[in-house]
């Protein structure tokens, strides 16, 4: 059964070194199909099981960590090139969807949870279908959530208005952290606020100072040691001897009459 890789692209921005090992990682194991995701990060589909360790090994060795594309936890911060480079920008949307993205990197959550940071109204990054929406505006950041881009289309809706970086990592914190405590298994964010109530998410994020922060800084402890596993993995030698007995098995199989 072949398996997918996808490496972390921290707000989606990648560096020359890091295509030219992820080309590397493609040719030195016969990978069959390289694509970009939806998430706009790069996906190496069709990897033999026994190689998984070794291509993890020779990923970590540039720095990429697992971007997580299957699990009930953070997928992507997405983004548009905002003020860093776009005339219509109005904030650098790159740079926040970078923190955005390392802040939460390794939550685990009820389901799957998708941020996107816009540098401007224009919306390029699709925030409005995002667990988290980020919109630059003149005087700062506009803050939606629960929007879902999936079987149903979901539109965010409006949480508040923000004006430093700090506060968008704090009241989105501070947003995940109370649908982590309060929502169901395998219950998205807009499933999650249709069932409180809008008012209850604005009432503990935006209108209660010491809870937001409250529930920011849980988060922030949940995820302070928090280890990425197939770096983990790696470095494990047993990890690696059950995964060459895998391929000593198929080997065995194919010359059995």
């Amino acid at each position: 059964m072949p398996y997918s890789v996808v490496p972390r692209m921290w707000g989606g921005l990648t560096t020359p070194a890091e295509l030219r090992t992820i080309a590397d990682v493609a040719e030195k194991y016969q990978v069959p199909t390289v694509k970009m995701t939806g998430g706009a990060r790069i996906d190496l589909l069709g990897i033999r099981k026994e190689d998984l360790p070794k291509v993890w090994a020779d990923l970590g060795a540039a720095g990429m960590v697992s971007g997580h594309a299957y699990g009930k936890s953070i997928r992507t911060v997405k983004t548009c090139v905002g003020a860093e480079h776009c005339r219509f920008g109005t904030q650098r949307s790159m740079a926040m969807g970078v923190k955005l993205e390392r802040m939460l990197f390794g939550m685990g959550a009820p389901h799957k949870v998708k941020l996107a940071v816009s540098g401007c109204p224009r919306n390029c990054a699709e925030a409005g279908i995002k667990d988290i929406g980020v919109i630059g505006v003149d005087s700062g950041y506009e803050l939606y959530v629960a929007g879902n881009g999936g079987i149903k289309t979901e539109v965010a809706q409006f949480l508040c208005k923000v004006k430093s970086d700090e506060e968008v990592m704090e009241y989105s914190g501070a947003f995940l952290q109370l649908y982590r405590e309060e929502g169901y298994y395998l219950e998205r964010t807009c499933h999650y606020v249709a069932r409180v109530g809008l008012d209850h998410v604005k009432a503990a994020v935006v209108n209660d100072p010491l809870k937001r922060k409250e529930l920011y800084e849980r988060l922030m402890f949940a995820l302070q040691d928090y280890e990425d596993p197939w770096q983990a993995a790696v470095a494990k030698p047993a990890v690696r001897r059950e995964y060459e007995i895998i391929k000593i098995k198929e080997l065995t199989a194919e010359v059995m009459p």
